[in-house]
């Protein structure tokens, strides 16, 4: 009696079999991109939230049938692609939300392909000699011992609280200005830290003379939190003053450098981080200003023994054994265990285009809000906030109240035209445009302006 017939498997994407398996199905990936852009036909889906939610209900119909639908993964991609806020599109520009570069994408595909995971060597050799070797040039770069890759800025904040909070002891007081990511705050609170202590930041940048007070009636230990990068406008504290004072009171400094660090790139335009080297801890992340698919983040820290304070040991993963053989020891290189191989995009795309390469597209994005700036500037219809710092440009129609500024913005997303960014950096209401495409060209400039005056009421 002839046994059943076995059932039908689907293919894996690695292992021998595994590129002659992917190959027709990336050409389904690409036609329903291009598919899914097309029906969009803009930097955002047209119709709101409830039309956008309606097509991909269409799409998805039953999340899990009975049978399965051989044509999913076109239907899905194409639906995804339609649906999305396209942000190699000139006219999205509202977030630090970056057109990721098509040799990084591709990198990451291979990084998804071979599912490396980065909590014990045997599963990940290559990815962690490779993540060690990338890490320790980035930090560097930024005049830093060694570096850790995390999920991205908010990660990163988390992390360098951490390890302030371990290296005094188990406590530490953050204070920060009000310009900072709100993501500090939150990890104090999730750490358990005292409340921090909110320093005034006038015109956007933390106030030095205030940083003083601050630390001169506070007693330690002492996290300062400068910025490097605001998210709301992309301004850059005062890094050389905030250092010198962190020396003088016994303050421990941390730099969120998530949205500025990729300056570091730029000739320049390096010199506007100038103290980063003299911090703790630095924040970075390639998923702005380096462009990278997210997930792309690091902290760098200036002392790497303070690490130790991360190190867990776990039989299966790094006995003590294993680790006197020469294995080398991964869980206190983050406080993730499963941990995907995100180095891999990061170092393909350095060795690809070379510092001057990332350079280029650095210059090129602030030369972009340079000019748009200048356009606002020149536009009677229009009020500039200030002349940007690294890419970032607010500006408002002029003459109008908030509600208006905001019922124009919500009407461009609505009809998916335009997508901009709002910010309060004074009290009133701006509209936010963070140029990170390199590919954005003058014309683009213009008709961004055009359709926020067609959308403002007269």
């Amino acid at each position: 009696m002839s046994g059943a017939e076995p059932p039908r498997l689907p293919p894996l994407a690695s292992g021998p079999d595994g590129p002659g398996a992917l190959r027709p199905l990336l050409g389904t990936v690409l036609d329903a991109l291009a598919a899914g852009a097309g029906r969009r036909a803009g930097p955002l889906p047209a119709g709101g939230p409830d039309a956008v939610a309606a097509r991909v209900a269409d799409a998805l119909g039953d999340v899990l049938p009975d049978t399965g639908d051989p044509d999913a993964l076109h239907t899905l991609v194409q639906a995804l692609a339609e649906g999305a806020a396209d942000p190699a599109d000139p006219l999205c520009t509202a977030h630090l939300h970056c057109p990721p570069l098509a040799v990084a994408a591709a990198a990451d595909l291979a990084a998804s392909t071979l599912n490396p995971s980065l909590d014990s060597w045997d599963q990940a050799p290559a990815a962690s000699a490779l993540e060690a070797a990338v890490a320790h040039a980035l930090a560097r770069a930024a005049g830093l011992a060694d570096a850790l890759v995390t999920t991205g800025g908010t990660e990163s904040n988390q992390l360098a609280l951490l390890l302030a909070r371990e290296a005094h002891g188990g406590s530490v007081r953050l204070v920060c200005g009000t310009n900072a990511h709100h993501s500090l705050p939150r990890a104090a609170w999730l750490l358990g830290l005292p409340d921090p202590v909110v320093v005034p930041a006038p015109n956007g940048t933390l106030d030095p003379a205030a940083l003083d007070d601050a630390l001169t009636a506070l007693p330690g230990p002492l996290l300062v939190a400068a910025t490097a990068g605001t998210t709301d406008a992309g301004l850059v504290d005062p890094l050389p003053q905030i250092a010198g004072l962190c020396a003088a009171h016994g303050a421990r400094l941390h730099v969120d450098a998530a949205y500025g660090g990729g300056l570091l790139f730029s000739d320049r335009h390096r010199d506007t981080l100038t103290g980063l080297d003299t911090a703790h801890t630095v924040t970075l992340d390639l998923h702005k200003l380096g462009w990278q698919p997210a997930a792309a983040g690091l902290l760098a820290v200036a002392r790497p023994h303070e690490l130790a304070a991360l190190h867990q040991r776990t039989d299966y993963l790094n006995a003590d054994d294993d680790t006197d053989a020469g294995l080398p020891d991964l869980l206190g290189r983050s406080l993730r265990t499963t941990r995907r191989p995100d180095v891999l995009k990061i170092a393909v795309t350095l060795k690809t285009l070379g510092r001057g390469g990332l350079a280029a597209l650095v210059d090129q994005v602030c030369a972009r809000a340079r000019e748009f700036a200048a356009l606002v500037g020149d536009h009677p219809g229009f009020t500039l906030y200030d002349r940007p710092v690294i890419s970032t440009v607010l500006f408002r129609p002029a003459g109008t109240d908030d509600d208006t500024v905001a019922a124009a913005r919500r009407r461009l997303l609505h009809d998916g035209r335009a997508v901009l960014g709002r910010a309060r950096p004074d009290g009133r209401l701006w509209l936010k445009a963070t140029f990170l495409n390199p590919h954005t060209r003058p014309d683009d400039l213009a008709q961004l302006l055009e359709l926020v005056e067609r959308s403002t009421p007269a």
